[in-house]
């Protein structure tokens, strides 16, 4: 008798066990459809959103390759402070991040020791950086001890000598600068003109692109590196800097672009290959990394 009690009650656990188990099955398979169906829906919604977002921007990015979906927001908010602006130039401002005030949230410079890296007032080098490969120009093409990553400085001297075969001196006259020297510099500017001002010309420390070993500051020993453009070296320099990998770097009609005021005596080591480029389609290098470099 107690055997059989035994089994019945056994038995009843049992079926309540099964009860128990395929409730919850039965709610676990409605809590994953419910998730399921809500992420679901959370896809469409966002594909939907995007739909619309990119309806604003005429689909552009099917046209250009050089579109962010990252930047898709900004694009929209940029677009919407600047009606007059057309699609394509929408996309470039906002890749050099023209939609940000100057120092606005800067990120470290990526392809650092690279002749790609873009050093200017939205991407910075850390306070440590010292560029691989650092050598000395010849002292026949620099004043004093002026340092170039090294492909740089051997590319400065074909530059210079191919220059002195015209009878024309173009000298090195500021090159490589650390950081702390950065410091001491900018700091001066501020204290002789205001830093609204020294922010026109110059780079807050971590900013210049000096500290890449890759920009050079040249005169022609008879004038002031100021007056470089009134120069028949200048003329030279527009006419061949890029056969040697070389571009000016902040020129008169970018400033927008570039932050910087108009300099004739400032060029950047790029690479021929993007020195030609950027001369050809007459753009700054802030319009080739926004727009070409990969």
């Amino acid at each position: 008798m107690k055997t059989k009690k035994l089994k019945k009650k056994n038995f009843t656990l049992f079926i309540i066990s099964l009860i128990v188990i395929s409730i919850g099955i039965f709610n676990g398979i409605n809590l994953v459809n419910n998730k399921s169906n809500k992420e679901s829906k959370q896809v469409i919604n966002k594909t939907s959103s995007k739909k619309k977002k990119l309806e604003k921007l005429n689909n552009i990015n099917k046209k250009i390759s050089y579109f962010n979906e990252e930047y898709l927001d900004r694009y929209i908010a940029y677009k919407e402070k600047n009606k007059d602006l057309n699609d394509k130039q929408i996309i470039k401002n906002v890749n050099m991040n023209l939609d940000k005030k100057f120092y606005e949230n800067p990120k470290e410079a990526i392809n650092q020791n690279t002749e790609l890296v873009l050093v200017n007032k939205y991407n910075y080098l850390k306070e440590d950086f010292i560029p691989e490969n650092l050598q000395s120009i010849n002292s026949n093409y620099a004043l004093g001890n002026m340092k170039l990553v090294s492909y740089a400085k051997e590319a400065f001297e074909k530059l210079s000598h191919a220059a002195k075969q015209e009878k024309l001196n173009i000298i090195a006259m500021s090159t490589y600068r650390s950081y702390n020297y950065q410091v001491n510099l900018y700091n001066r500017y501020v204290e002789n003109d205001g830093k609204e001002a020294a922010d026109t010309y110059s780079g807050r420390p971590g900013h210049s692109e000096h500290q890449t070993g890759l920009a050079v500051d040249v005169y022609n020993i008879k004038e002031t590196y100021t007056n470089f453009e009134n120069t028949k070296e200048f003329t030279w320099m527009q006419e061949h800097a890029h056969e040697y990998g070389f571009i000016l770097r902040f020129p008169k009609d970018k400033v927008n672009e570039t932050g910087y005021q108009y300099e004739s005596w400032h060029y950047r080591y790029v690479g021929k290959e993007i020195a030609k480029y950027i001369k050809d389609n007459k753009i700054s290098f802030e319009e080739y990394c926004a727009t070409v470099k990969k």
